[in-house]
Protein backbone atom coordinates (compact mmCIF):
# COMPACT_ATOMS: atom_id res chain seq x y z
CA UNK A 1 0.00 0.00 0.00
CA UNK A 2 1.79 3.55 -0.74
CA UNK A 3 2.76 5.65 1.79
CA UNK A 4 0.49 9.15 1.93
CA UNK A 5 2.25 12.17 1.80
CA UNK A 6 2.58 13.94 5.02
CA UNK A 7 2.63 17.42 4.14
CA UNK A 8 -0.30 17.67 1.31
CA UNK A 9 0.71 20.82 -1.38
CA UNK A 10 -1.20 23.60 -0.38
CA UNK A 11 -3.66 24.05 -2.72
CA UNK A 12 -4.37 27.77 -1.95
CA UNK A 13 -1.58 29.81 -2.04
CA UNK A 14 0.59 31.04 -5.30
CA UNK A 15 4.18 32.78 -5.89
CA UNK A 16 3.98 36.30 -6.27
CA UNK A 17 7.06 37.57 -7.89
CA UNK A 18 8.23 41.34 -5.81
CA UNK A 19 11.16 43.71 -6.78
CA UNK A 20 13.17 45.58 -3.90
CA UNK A 21 13.96 48.59 -4.40
CA UNK A 22 14.83 52.07 -2.32
CA UNK A 23 14.50 55.62 -3.00
CA UNK A 24 17.44 57.39 -0.57
CA UNK A 25 17.43 54.32 1.67
CA UNK A 26 13.67 54.69 1.95
CA UNK A 27 13.08 51.30 0.78
CA UNK A 28 10.19 49.52 -0.42
CA UNK A 29 8.72 46.24 -1.56
CA UNK A 30 6.86 46.74 -5.35
CA UNK A 31 4.08 44.35 -6.70
CA UNK A 32 3.06 44.53 -10.36
CA UNK A 33 -0.90 43.73 -9.98
CA UNK A 34 -1.30 44.21 -13.50
CA UNK A 35 0.84 41.14 -15.19
CA UNK A 36 0.02 39.53 -11.69
CA UNK A 37 -3.22 38.99 -10.00
CA UNK A 38 -3.86 38.88 -6.57
CA UNK A 39 -5.60 40.39 -3.42
CA UNK A 40 -3.21 42.03 -1.44
CA UNK A 41 -4.81 42.77 2.49
CA UNK A 42 -3.16 44.48 5.09
CA UNK A 43 -1.44 41.39 6.97
CA UNK A 44 0.16 40.84 4.28
CA UNK A 45 2.09 43.74 4.30
CA UNK A 46 2.77 43.90 7.89
CA UNK A 47 3.86 39.83 7.34
CA UNK A 48 5.96 40.76 4.57
CA UNK A 49 7.09 43.58 6.23
CA UNK A 50 8.88 42.22 9.34
CA UNK A 51 12.95 42.69 8.83
CA UNK A 52 13.75 39.34 10.53
CA UNK A 53 10.97 36.80 9.16
CA UNK A 54 9.69 38.73 5.94
CA UNK A 55 11.22 40.14 3.21
CA UNK A 56 11.34 43.72 5.00
CA UNK A 57 10.09 47.47 3.67
CA UNK A 58 9.70 50.76 4.84
CA UNK A 59 6.09 50.22 2.31
CA UNK A 60 4.94 48.07 -0.04
CA UNK A 61 3.91 49.47 -3.78
CA UNK A 62 1.20 47.98 -5.32
CA UNK A 63 1.08 49.03 -9.18
CA UNK A 64 -2.63 48.56 -10.28
CA UNK A 65 -4.39 49.50 -13.71
CA UNK A 66 -6.04 53.07 -13.38
CA UNK A 67 -9.45 53.53 -12.34
CA UNK A 68 -9.22 57.29 -14.28
CA UNK A 69 -8.99 56.70 -17.89
CA UNK A 70 -6.85 59.94 -18.04
CA UNK A 71 -3.83 58.24 -15.98
CA UNK A 72 -1.28 55.56 -16.85
CA UNK A 73 -1.88 53.48 -13.66
CA UNK A 74 -2.77 53.53 -9.96
CA UNK A 75 -0.46 53.79 -7.08
CA UNK A 76 -1.73 51.88 -3.53
CA UNK A 77 0.99 52.38 -0.90
CA UNK A 78 0.65 50.44 2.80
CA UNK A 79 3.31 50.52 5.72
CA UNK A 80 4.92 47.87 7.13
CA UNK A 81 2.49 48.24 9.81
CA UNK A 82 -0.40 47.72 7.05
CA UNK A 83 -2.09 50.73 7.31
CA UNK A 84 -2.61 51.82 3.77
CA UNK A 85 -1.36 55.63 3.34
CA UNK A 86 -1.95 58.44 0.52
CA UNK A 87 0.82 59.27 -0.87
CA UNK A 88 5.19 58.57 -0.87
CA UNK A 89 7.22 60.15 -2.74
CA UNK A 90 10.60 58.30 -2.97
CA UNK A 91 7.77 55.72 -3.58
CA UNK A 92 6.51 57.54 -6.31
CA UNK A 93 10.01 57.78 -8.34
CA UNK A 94 10.80 53.95 -7.51
CA UNK A 95 7.57 53.20 -9.23
CA UNK A 96 8.35 55.47 -12.23
CA UNK A 97 11.63 53.33 -12.46
CA UNK A 98 9.88 50.03 -11.99
CA UNK A 99 6.84 50.59 -14.95
CA UNK A 100 9.74 51.43 -17.22
CA UNK A 101 11.98 48.60 -16.15
CA UNK A 102 9.32 46.04 -16.46
CA UNK A 103 8.39 47.39 -19.52
CA UNK A 104 4.54 47.99 -18.30
CA UNK A 105 5.16 51.34 -20.13
CA UNK A 106 7.40 52.95 -22.69
CA UNK A 107 6.40 56.90 -21.73
CA UNK A 108 8.69 58.53 -19.82
CA UNK A 109 6.29 60.93 -19.04
CA UNK A 110 3.52 58.99 -16.42
CA UNK A 111 0.65 60.47 -14.95
CA UNK A 112 -0.29 58.22 -11.98
CA UNK A 113 -3.43 57.90 -9.94
CA UNK A 114 -2.81 57.79 -5.84
CA UNK A 115 -5.20 58.07 -3.00
CA UNK A 116 -4.21 61.68 -2.44
CA UNK A 117 -4.74 62.37 -5.44
CA UNK A 118 -3.20 62.39 -9.49
CA UNK A 119 0.72 62.85 -9.80
CA UNK A 120 2.95 63.18 -13.07
CA UNK A 121 6.25 61.30 -12.99
CA UNK A 122 9.38 62.29 -15.34
CA UNK A 123 12.16 60.14 -15.73
CA UNK A 124 14.80 62.30 -16.63
CA UNK A 125 17.70 61.65 -19.68
CA UNK A 126 20.35 61.39 -16.84
CA UNK A 127 18.45 58.92 -14.65
CA UNK A 128 17.28 60.77 -12.28
CA UNK A 129 13.49 61.05 -11.41
CA UNK A 130 11.09 64.35 -11.04
CA UNK A 131 7.73 64.29 -9.45
CA UNK A 132 4.92 66.99 -9.27
CA UNK A 133 3.36 66.58 -6.63
CA UNK A 134 0.99 68.68 -7.20
CA UNK A 135 0.21 72.26 -4.83
CA UNK A 136 0.60 71.39 -0.97
CA UNK A 137 -2.81 71.85 0.76
CA UNK A 138 -2.36 74.21 3.28
CA UNK A 139 -6.40 74.32 4.37
CA UNK A 140 -6.58 72.82 7.91
CA UNK A 141 -9.50 70.60 7.12
CA UNK A 142 -7.66 69.38 4.40
CA UNK A 143 -4.62 67.92 5.76
CA UNK A 144 -6.50 66.76 8.31
CA UNK A 145 -5.62 69.08 11.37
CA UNK A 146 -7.61 70.65 13.52
CA UNK A 147 -7.24 74.98 13.48
CA UNK A 148 -10.27 77.56 13.38
CA UNK A 149 -8.07 79.36 10.41
CA UNK A 150 -5.10 78.70 7.98
CA UNK A 151 -2.10 80.00 9.40
CA UNK A 152 2.01 79.67 8.58
CA UNK A 153 2.92 77.72 11.63
CA UNK A 154 0.69 76.81 14.95
CA UNK A 155 1.38 76.19 18.53
CA UNK A 156 1.10 72.65 19.74
CA UNK A 157 1.35 71.34 23.10
CA UNK A 158 3.10 68.09 23.28
CA UNK A 159 3.57 66.94 27.27
CA UNK A 160 3.22 70.34 28.34
CA UNK A 161 5.98 71.80 25.86
CA UNK A 162 4.91 74.53 23.58
CA UNK A 163 6.21 73.68 20.30
CA UNK A 164 6.23 75.45 16.95
CA UNK A 165 4.92 73.54 14.01
CA UNK A 166 3.71 73.99 10.04
CA UNK A 167 0.91 71.38 9.11
CA UNK A 168 0.70 70.58 5.37
CA UNK A 169 -0.55 68.42 3.29
CA UNK A 170 1.71 66.60 0.23
CA UNK A 171 -1.37 63.91 -0.52
CA UNK A 172 -0.36 62.95 3.19
CA UNK A 173 -0.60 64.92 6.32
CA UNK A 174 3.00 66.43 7.44
CA UNK A 175 3.96 68.27 10.63
CA UNK A 176 7.29 70.37 10.78
CA UNK A 177 9.41 71.28 13.44
CA UNK A 178 12.11 73.54 12.70
CA UNK A 179 15.47 72.71 14.88
CA UNK A 180 19.04 74.06 15.40
CA UNK A 181 20.86 70.67 14.93
CA UNK A 182 18.73 67.69 13.48
CA UNK A 183 21.66 65.28 14.93
CA UNK A 184 20.43 66.18 18.72
CA UNK A 185 16.95 66.84 17.52
CA UNK A 186 14.91 64.27 19.78
CA UNK A 187 12.98 62.52 16.78
CA UNK A 188 12.44 58.88 18.66
CA UNK A 189 11.08 60.70 21.81
CA UNK A 190 8.67 63.77 20.09
CA UNK A 191 7.93 61.66 16.66
CA UNK A 192 5.45 59.43 17.99
CA UNK A 193 3.64 62.20 20.38
CA UNK A 194 3.42 64.27 17.58
CA UNK A 195 1.91 61.24 15.02
CA UNK A 196 -0.31 60.32 17.63
CA UNK A 197 -1.51 63.77 18.48
CA UNK A 198 -5.19 64.04 18.70
CA UNK A 199 -5.27 67.89 16.30
CA UNK A 200 -4.02 65.28 13.66
CA UNK A 201 -7.36 62.73 13.50
CA UNK A 202 -5.48 60.67 10.81
CA UNK A 203 -2.32 60.90 12.38
CA UNK A 204 1.02 62.74 11.21
CA UNK A 205 4.33 62.59 9.91
CA UNK A 206 6.47 64.24 12.18
CA UNK A 207 9.43 66.14 10.29
CA UNK A 208 12.38 67.60 12.12
CA UNK A 209 14.09 70.25 9.94
CA UNK A 210 17.61 72.08 10.28
CA UNK A 211 17.99 75.53 8.14
CA UNK A 212 21.86 75.83 6.98
CA UNK A 213 21.57 78.61 4.61
CA UNK A 214 18.84 80.15 1.90
CA UNK A 215 19.20 76.95 -0.20
CA UNK A 216 20.55 74.49 1.70
CA UNK A 217 18.81 72.23 4.97
CA UNK A 218 18.70 68.80 6.76
CA UNK A 219 15.72 67.15 7.74
CA UNK A 220 15.08 63.97 9.41
CA UNK A 221 11.24 62.12 9.52
CA UNK A 222 9.14 60.18 11.80
CA UNK A 223 7.13 58.60 9.62
CA UNK A 224 3.49 57.62 10.78
CA UNK A 225 3.01 53.87 10.61
CA UNK A 226 6.84 53.47 10.43
CA UNK A 227 9.07 55.08 11.91
CA UNK A 228 12.29 56.89 11.40
CA UNK A 229 13.53 56.44 7.90
CA UNK A 230 16.25 57.33 5.65
CA UNK A 231 14.60 59.43 3.62
CA UNK A 232 10.91 60.55 3.16
CA UNK A 233 10.33 62.39 0.08
CA UNK A 234 6.83 63.75 0.71
CA UNK A 235 8.19 65.12 4.11
CA UNK A 236 11.31 66.70 2.00
CA UNK A 237 8.46 68.60 -0.04
CA UNK A 238 6.21 69.75 3.21
CA UNK A 239 9.63 70.63 4.71
CA UNK A 240 10.72 72.58 1.62
CA UNK A 241 7.16 74.82 1.48
CA UNK A 242 7.18 75.25 5.37
CA UNK A 243 10.64 77.02 5.25
CA UNK A 244 10.12 78.81 1.63
CA UNK A 245 6.68 80.18 2.87
CA UNK A 246 8.42 81.40 6.60
CA UNK A 247 10.73 83.08 4.95
CA UNK A 248 13.47 80.93 5.56
CA UNK A 249 14.77 79.53 2.11
CA UNK A 250 14.44 79.98 -1.10
CA UNK A 251 13.62 77.74 -4.24
CA UNK A 252 15.02 75.29 -5.28
CA UNK A 253 16.30 74.28 -1.96
CA UNK A 254 18.55 71.14 -1.51
CA UNK A 255 17.10 68.89 1.62
CA UNK A 256 19.94 66.43 2.78
CA UNK A 257 18.36 63.28 4.57
CA UNK A 258 20.03 60.37 5.95
CA UNK A 259 20.08 58.63 2.98
CA UNK A 260 20.86 61.42 0.47
CA UNK A 261 19.74 64.38 -1.13
CA UNK A 262 16.46 65.80 -2.43
CA UNK A 263 15.63 68.66 -4.90
CA UNK A 264 12.67 70.65 -4.43
CA UNK A 265 11.20 73.49 -6.43
CA UNK A 266 8.36 75.26 -5.41
CA UNK A 267 6.70 78.60 -6.58
CA UNK A 268 4.38 79.72 -4.04
CA UNK A 269 1.06 79.52 -3.35
CA UNK A 270 -1.05 77.48 -5.81
CA UNK A 271 1.94 76.15 -7.86
CA UNK A 272 3.12 72.09 -7.64
CA UNK A 273 5.97 71.27 -5.93
CA UNK A 274 8.19 69.27 -7.81
CA UNK A 275 10.67 66.45 -6.39
CA UNK A 276 14.13 65.28 -7.89
CA UNK A 277 15.85 62.10 -6.24
CA UNK A 278 17.17 59.52 -7.74
CA UNK A 279 15.48 55.25 -7.57
CA UNK A 280 17.28 51.86 -6.91
CA UNK A 281 16.54 48.25 -8.05
CA UNK A 282 17.68 46.14 -4.83
CA UNK A 283 16.97 42.42 -5.97
CA UNK A 284 14.32 40.48 -7.49
CA UNK A 285 12.36 37.62 -5.40
CA UNK A 286 9.31 35.57 -4.89
CA UNK A 287 6.98 35.41 -1.80
CA UNK A 288 4.19 32.90 -1.12
CA UNK A 289 0.85 34.27 -0.85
Amino acid sequence: MPAKACCPPEADTMLLRFTKMHGLGNDFMVIDLISQHAHIQPKHARQWGDRHTGVGFDQLLLVEPPHNPDVDFRYRIFNADGSEVEQCGNGARCFARFVLDKRLTAKRRIRVETKGGIIELNLRADGQISVDMGPPRLVPGEIPFQADTEAHSYPLNVDGEQLEIAAISMGNPHAVLRVSDIDNAPVHALGPKIEHHPRFPQRVNAGFLQVVDRQHARLRVWERGAGETQACGTGACAAAVAAIRQGWMDSPVQIDLPGGRLSIEWAGSGQPVIMTGPAVRVFEGQVRL
